[in-house]
């Protein structure tokens, strides 16, 4: 029988009577002596030495160094022991075994190398220490004090004269070893006292000779604020320049520092912005990352000052972007990276750079994680591990996290590397900003659509209330049907490509008519769905206004030129755009924007808005949002409200503890029934108290879902003369002939097929 003490340690519990410390190191040891590394040693001693470690799987390779049985002495390589402040990791917990394994007796008695050393400690923060050799002359040891305190740590400013100690250990014929990244972090500190020194001067300058364009005071405040931090997250509000401070701080960089090699990461669609933002204010020289691998590696090798790629290539390029070492790396729209676990943020976060610019203004979208991730590449040491980060400041019940507390405590640790300002900061340099929502009524077929989607949702809601448990397949069925109800307040045409009742669309065109009475008005008009854009593209080719079309589909090469044509063209009124728009173009040239349907999330809602609101606007800014009556789009105007609440509390000087009162999925169903509440339904038949393994619906609701998909089919299929039975020429069978109708409503007849049968896999038993 297995004892407690040998039952494998859970990564998702603490047990009881741990700390988190010693929680995180146990697993650490667990896993690391289970693991089939590869090592060899690098030094004299057997025990006592430096050892290569090499995963098979990855094929990375760390420096491990042993020098005892006690946490903080032994050090690694390795990204995880430099950030999680535990003194061990499981390369040092491999090797601590192999060794113990070929004599449990060898880590006992350390023996004290002739030589000293200066180390570095990963801990709340980085700390220098000196560890004295057995055989340190008394010469050297008296000069210790002057640099290092009473427990072996560098003292402050030190660093700066440290050449002093190891000139006179030479001169004592007395080695001092000291391991590279200790001379990292000390080269850190003494660039960050020259850059300190040398921006000095800066103080009060307008800093008018570093663009072709004057910069406003916040924004010479944040090209100084990252210059002076090396590395550091320009986070303002969206519409505040932030492309423009970037450049100049580039440009600064170059002048004071040697900066020579700029690498711009941004999403595809704002490369050929970047280029233009660049040749329009900047002298330096810029190129576009693109081709082919062959094309874009004869570009890494023969660079321009500006570098400019896109987070898709990067993991592509990864190898000769290594090679390429940028002098500065800048980041446009870095929420790309919120989530450390893909690959496009651990591909990022391999690259390595002295300076780096990080730009968002969204750097908290729904969680704390996020902004862990991306504080992670400025500053990998800032917040110290994720697993201790989010125990002080989740809080949660049962396992669940139900909320945040301490957040200006997170505020006040990012002021060093992160500046933010916000349009109410500097309003008196922003035109006004006027927000209406319009109501439109629906029409019977809309509402239908709608509500009997409605009536799912408010099953599951139901079954939700009674279990507090959801099935994978319930789940699916409510995002299913969550957002055909938003597809339907904007029109049936985006359920069955077939049909067009609704009244957005020519509520839009009343609008427009209005506004155009100015002849220099543009207008923004944005939508989720490709599907209702192009309604409102026939409905602008009627009146005959001039517009572009933008969406996710466009190439690259193209933007550009819808674009200028938006900007320049006096006859092109319209901006119409998916949410492929509504991250970091910069389209001011108009003064209205019009949200055809809402986004879940408030950020994206903001970031369409943001694309019109923003500097250099100097009209007031109207923002109409559509909205069908009694529909879940008027339930969506208060969803989500916690986001805000946790966004403003980090970053913003918010309140310091925001609660879901729930955990996030009950928080999302209390959401979803505020939004669809008001429908009678029949209670259905009683179900268990606890959910059976498998799950199953019942199987009235899948015979009223196939009812559903047989009614969904017939409609599809009825305007294009219905099936008929035929007969085969040659071999004389029968077979049934389905109407084939266009493209998008054969996708939407496949949508239903997958819908049902996804229903039948979880609804319906199945039999040995």
């Amino acid at each position: 029988m297995q004892t407690a003490a040998a039952r494998p340690l859970s990564r998702l519990h603490r047990p009881e009577g741990m700390s988190l410390e010693e929680w995180q190191a146990a697993l650490r040891r667990q896993f690391g002596r289970t693991q089939k590394f590869r090592y060899e040693n690098r030094g004299t001693d057997p025990v006592f030495s430096t050892f290569e470690v090499t995963n098979p799987e990855t094929r990375r390779t760390y420096q491990v160094t042993i020098r005892g049985e006690s946490a903080g002495w032994n050090t690694c390589t390795c990204p995880d022991f430099m950030t999680n402040t535990l003194g061990t990791c499981k390369h040092v917990e491999f090797m601590l075994a192999q060794l113990r394994e070929s004599d449990a007796r060898v880590l006992q008695a350390p023996k004290g190398p002739a030589y000293s050393e200066i180390l570095l400690r990963y801990g709340g923060k980085r700390q220098v220490l000196f560890r004295e050799g057995s055989q340190i002359p008394s010469s050297v040891r008296r000069l210790l004090p002057r640099f290092f305190d009473d427990d072996g740590i560098l003292r402050p400013h030190a660093a700066l004269r440290l050449e002093e100690l190891l000139r006179a250990a030479t001169a004592a014929e007395h080695e001092i070893r000291s391991a590279p990244e200790v001379l990292s972090f000390l080269a850190e500190l003494r660039d960050a006292d020259l850059r300190a020194r040398r921006l000095a001067s800066y103080a009060g300058a307008t800093l008018d000779d570093l663009l072709k364009t004057r910069l406003y005071p916040y924004q010479r405040e944040g090209v100084l604020f990252a210059a002076r931090a090396g590395r550091a997250i320009i986070a303002d509000e969206m519409g505040l320049g932030k492309t423009l401070q970037a450049i100049a701080a580039s440009e600064l960089l170059a002048r004071e520092f040697g900066v020579e090699k700029v690498l711009i990461v941004s999403p595809t669609s704002l490369k050929y912005q970047w280029n233009r933002e660049i040749e329009k204010f900047c002298s330096r020289s810029a190129q576009v990352i693109e081709g082919l691998s062959p094309r874009r590696r004869r570009q890494y090798e023969n660079p321009s000052f500006f570098n400019i790629t896109n987070y898709e290539a990067l993991y592509r390029d990864l190898d000769v972007v290594e090679k390429f070492a940028p002098d500065l790396v800048i980041l446009d729209e870095a929420q790309r990276i919120k989530n450390w676990k893909t690959r496009t943020a651990q591909s990022v976060k391999r690259i390595v750079s002295p300076y780096a610019i990080v730009l968002t203004g969204t750097p908290l979208e729904n969680r704390l994680e996020d902004l862990h991730s991306i504080v992670e590449f400025v500053d990998r040491f800032r917040l110290g591990p994720l697993f201790r980060f989010l125990a002080e400041h989740q809080v949660q019940q049962e396992g669940k996290v139900v909320g945040y507390r301490n957040l200006k405590r997170i505020s006040e640790t990012l002021q060093p590397i992160l500046v933010r300002r916000t349009k109410q900061e500097v309003l008196s340099e922003l035109p006004p900003r006027l927000d209406k929502n319009f109501f439109v009524p629906m029409t019977p077929q809309q509402k239908n659509l709608h509500d009997e989607n409605r009536e799912v949702v408010a099953r599951i809601v139901a079954k939700w209330k009674r279990l507090r448990f959801l099935s994978e397949v319930d789940h699916r069925r409510l995002m299913i049907a969550l957002q055909n109800m938003r597809m339907a307040c904007d029109s049936t045409w985006l359920l069955d490509g077939k049909t067009r009742f609704g009244s957005k669309i020519d509520e839009l065109s009343t609008l427009l008519g209005e506004i155009f009475e100015d002849p220099e008005a543009k207008v923004v008009v944005f939508s989720q769905w490709k599907r209702m854009t192009d309604l409102a593209a026939e409905a602008f080719d009627r009146r005959g206004w001039g517009y572009v079309d933008f969406h996710g589909g466009v190439p690259s090469k193209e933007r550009g030129a819808l674009l200028r044509r938006f900007r320049e063209d006096a006859d092109c009124r319209v901006f119409l755009s998916t949410d492929a728009g509504g991250v970091g173009l910069n389209l001011q040239s108009a003064s209205v924007v019009v949200n055809l349907d809402l986004p879940w999330n408030p950020a994206v809602l903001e970031q369409r808005i943001g694309r019109i609101h923003r500097l250099g606007q100097h009209r007031p800014v109207r923002v109409v949002n559509f909205i069908s009556q009694g529909t879940i789009e008027e339930g969506m105007l208060q969803v989500l409200a916690f986001k805000k609440s946790l966004f403003a509390g980090v970053l913003d000087g918010g309140q310091d503890s925001v609660f879901m009162g729930g955990t996030r999925l009950k928080r999302f169903m209390e959401s979803v029934e505020k939004a669809t509440e008001g429908i009678p339904v029949a209670a259905p038949p009683s179900e268990p108290a606890a959910p059976p393994a498998a799950g199953p619906s019942d199987l009235g609701e899948t015979l009223a879902a196939g009812a559903r998909f047989l009614q969904g089919l017939g409609r599809l299929f009825a305007a294009n003369g219905g099936p008929s039975v035929e007969k085969d020429a040659r071999s004389g069978g029968l077979s049934l002939r389905l109407p084939m109708p266009d493209p998008a409503t054969a996708e939407s007849a496949l949508k239903l097929v997958e819908s049902f049968a996804a229903l039948l896999r979880g609804a319906v038993p199945t039999t040995a």
